[in-house]
């Protein structure tokens, strides 16, 4: 059926309980920046990281194991948002405005939207955020900021986040769309079908987001 959106709302506040609904059927919204509408996704077919299928290059576990990134969870979720709905550099907009902000905000007071955040010296420089919905990660947006040092910095926290994932006992990592970063990253496309068979499986598991992954645990040598 493609990727265009299945439904399109207009809407002045998104609710999260709203938000959380349309998780469990296989939605993800996004606002479309030209007319500020909010457009539902159920994409098919489907992007998933396999939590077993990360692809880190030499560089990018050299990267990880430098430790040149202080990397922390939910210590500064806003500020991640923020990061992740600024202009890119390549001019384009993004999809998430202060409704979005809002309404991820409360999900992440209520424990179920977290971020990964990269630190160097004080000063955030990369990181992403998602929704914890039972045993699948909902993967919603990355940024880094390699002009303040923040090379590679989501890439960074991506490990670290699936590396915590698999800690956790998460079965499933949804990236929603295709795209070539996501693809070198390891990134597959599954039908509609399939994805949705497994998001009704892992979602009703029992997974708690505790503690969180050393250093050595990360990437541990071959």
């Amino acid at each position: 059926m493609g990727n265009g959106p299945y439904r399109t709302d207009v809407m002045t506040v998104i609710e999260p309980d709203i938000l959380l609904a349309a998780y469990r059927e296989g939605y993800f919204p996004m606002s479309d920046p030209t007319n500020g509408d909010v457009d539902w996704y159920n994409p098919d077919p489907r992007c998933i990281l396999p939590l077993d299928g990360l692809n880190v290059s030499g560089s990018l576990a050299r990267r990880v194991r430098s430790g040149r990134f202080e990397i922390l969870a939910d210590t500064s979720f806003e500020d991640v948002m923020r990061a992740c709905a600024a202009p890119r550099a390549s001019g384009t907009e993004t999809w998430i405005d202060e409704r979005f902000i809002k309404a991820y905000g409360q999900l992440h007071r209520r424990g179920l939207a977290h971020s990964v955040e990269a630190w160097l010296d004080g000063v955030l420089v990369g990181g992403l955020y998602g929704v914890l919905l039972g045993g699948v990660f909902m993967g919603e947006s990355m940024f880094s900021l390699p002009e303040q040092g923040g090379t590679d910095a989501s890439k960074v926290s991506l490990v670290w986040l699936v590396a915590h994932l698999k800690q956790i006992k998460v079965g499933l990592l949804d990236v929603q769309f295709t795209s070539d970063h996501m693809a070198s990253l390891g990134a597959i496309e599954v039908p509609r079908e399939a994805y949705l068979a497994s998001l009704a499986e892992q979602q009703a598991r029992p997974v708690a987001w505790t503690g969180w992954p050393r250093l050595e645990d990360v990437l541990p040598d071959d």
